[in-house]
């Protein structure tokens, strides 16, 4: 009977432990992480019409303090913008216009981060504050070991209905997140990859924030 029990219980306690390494490997890294910049391929999928589009560019992410989290994405292709995320403010410019819009975003901080900045410096009680957290499994991603885990929202507000993060076995910092998003049909999603990282280079404030040309008109959105 123990015998049996024992056969029985072994595929839950090997998943709580590849869970628990995993988290406590995030956990060590966010420790010590302060930046980071790498390479962006984002897709979003809608599946309503099962079309894909693409994006290309570069990320910048700074942690001055233990609570606070600033990016800026920089998109190359197909249509150049960029967006900042700073403490209060997120703002999107698109250089084709010249325009830039402002969003105030200090009561929705928290959620930002929890979407935008998850697993990079992210410790695991900080996921778990929000997320219901589960272990996929191991999985290669461009050659590099990763170990998948799910992430179900434990509050309506985060308008998701799954988180999918491939956390690398080497860096514990995330090498793709996969964002499910609900609908009438289901099945949309936001996939982004990350490539050539470089952690904690001691990137200065300016590469997290916009430099807008003379002359960028100022939009507000929310107004």
């Amino acid at each position: 009977m123990l015998a049996s029990a024992l056969v029985l219980a072994a595929p839950v306690l090997g998943a709580d432990a590849g869970l628990e390494a995993t988290l406590a490997k995030m956990d060590q890294t966010a420790r010590t992480f302060k930046d980071l910049t790498a390479n962006l391929k984002r897709t979003h999928h809608t599946a309503v019409i099962d079309e894909n589009t693409e994006d290309k560019g570069t990320i910048y992410i700074r942690r001055p303090k233990p609570n606070e989290l600033l990016m800026k994405v920089d998109i190359k292709e197909p249509d150049p913008k960029q967006v900042a995320v700073g403490a209060r403010t997120a703002m999107l410019y698109i250089p084709k216009s010249n325009t830039v819009d402002i969003y105030d975003i200090a009561k929705y901080k928290k959620e930002a981060d929890q979407l935008l900045l998850l697993g990079f410096g992210t410790t695991s009680q900080e996921m778990e504050d929000s997320y219901r957290i589960a272990l996929g499994g191991p999985e290669t991603l461009n050659g590099q070991k990763t170990t998948r885990l799910e992430l179900t929202p434990k509050a309506n507000e985060m308008h998701l209905e799954k988180v999918e993060l491939w956390i690398s076995d080497t860096t514990g910092l995330p090498v793709q997140q996969k964002l499910h998003w609900p609908g009438p049909n289901g099945g949309d999603y936001d996939l982004a990859t990350y490539s050539n990282m470089q952690v904690n280079t001691g990137l200065p404030e300016s590469a997290v924030t916009l430099q807008l040309p003379k002359g960028v008109k100022k939009e507000y959105p929310q107004r």
